[in-house]
């Protein structure tokens, strides 16, 4: 049987009890082999698997039944409901911004002067450059998509969207923390487009652009 050497043990003993379990060394509604056997397999205490039991416990994977033992709940450890509860927050935000952002784009393409492009075409500029890091890519694009808002002139929009910002700037942050990715060059190339369709002035293709692209966002986390 595998032995423990590192530290934290309990943490290593639910480690090898999981992989075990996935192994197929016991069955869904199986019950585990009591504390004293356990400790001797890993060669832990009785009190270190008792924490391991009691993580995975946790967990959903097993389950202490009084008088009875332990038992196999599931085969593998259910989804980090953190990590569940952050896609979610993050699909929220992603809805607001195609509220707020396909609008704004179909009237930036109406209503932008010269300026906002030069502004738009700048920020875009920032967004290929940006320093390194998950946080300074979100600060990039968070600027090229206010710029279009602002060449929106619509204040209320541009106010939504300020309020907006520190909620859905620690959103992206989590989503290219779990994505682990930013979307390379061909993320580089829709924004593009959309700012050519800004300076086009085709607003049905600034608005398409812009709800196709939150929307391939949603999907990536689905």
């Amino acid at each position: 049987m595998a032995q423990i050497h590192r530290t934290p043990l309990a943490d290593q003993a639910a480690d090898i009890l999981r992989a075990r379990i996935g192994a197929g060394e016991w069955q869904l509604g199986q019950k585990l082999p009591g504390e004293t056997t356990l400790a001797a397999q890993l060669g832990v205490g009785r009190s270190t698997v008792r924490e391991a039991i009691r993580q995975l416990a946790g967990r959903g994977m097993l389950a202490t039944r009084q008088g009875s033992g332990v038992f196999v709940t599931a085969l593998e450890v259910p989804e980090d409901w953190d990590a569940v509860l952050r896609r979610a927050d993050i699909i929220a935000v992603i809805e607001a911004r195609t509220a707020i952002e396909t609008e704004a784009a179909a009237l930036a393409a109406t209503r932008r002067t010269a300026s906002d492009l030069r502004l738009i075409r700048g920020a875009l500029e920032g967004r290929r450059g940006h320093a390194p890091g998950v946080e300074a890519h979100v600060d990039a694009d968070t600027a090229f998509h206010r710029s279009i808002i602002a060449a929106a002139h619509n204040p209320i929009l541009l106010e939504l969207f300020d309020g907006f910002t520190p909620r859905l700037r620690q959103a992206m942050i989590d989503m290219l923390r779990l994505r682990a990715d930013d979307g390379g060059q061909p993320d580089d190339d829709r924004h593009a487009r959309l700012a050519d369709a800004i300076a086009s002035r085709d607003s049905v293709a600034a608005g398409a652009e812009s709800r196709s692209h939150l929307a391939d966002l949603a999907r990536a986390l689905s």
